[in-house]
């Protein structure tokens, strides 16, 4: 069985097991979250699509890590103007392990 959910303004296919980083959660690491907004559950016939979200359907997740991705660097520069300007970004993100997919 796999779910279909939304967090952080992204859609994530997950199923028991999975492992997935996400948009930082304010939740710190070895606790259990909660996520509602389930879009889709259920696999071959008995999938079951919500409108917006499935009623009573939930996926619980362990928080494994929080951390930061890889460094980009954003280079801004306009020729023949001496104009430049150079800045780093690293996106925090939270690391989930998929526990339970439960549909009431």
């Amino acid at each position: 069985m796999y779910a279909i959910i939304m967090t952080g303004g992204k859609q994530y296919r997950v199923s028991e097991g999975d492992v997935l980083r996400v948009e930082k959660l304010p939740v710190a690491a070895g606790e259990k979250v909660v996520l509602d907004k389930v879009l889709a559950v259920g696999e071959g016939a008995d999938l079951q699509v919500g409108t917006p979200y499935v009623n009573g359907a939930r996926v619980t997740a362990t928080v494994e890590a929080q951390g930061k991705g890889k460094k980009i660097i954003v280079f801004k520069y306009k020729p023949k103007k001496n104009y430049r300007r150079k800045q780093g970004h690293r996106q925090p993100y939270t690391r989930l392990r998929i526990e339970k997919i439960e549909v009431q």
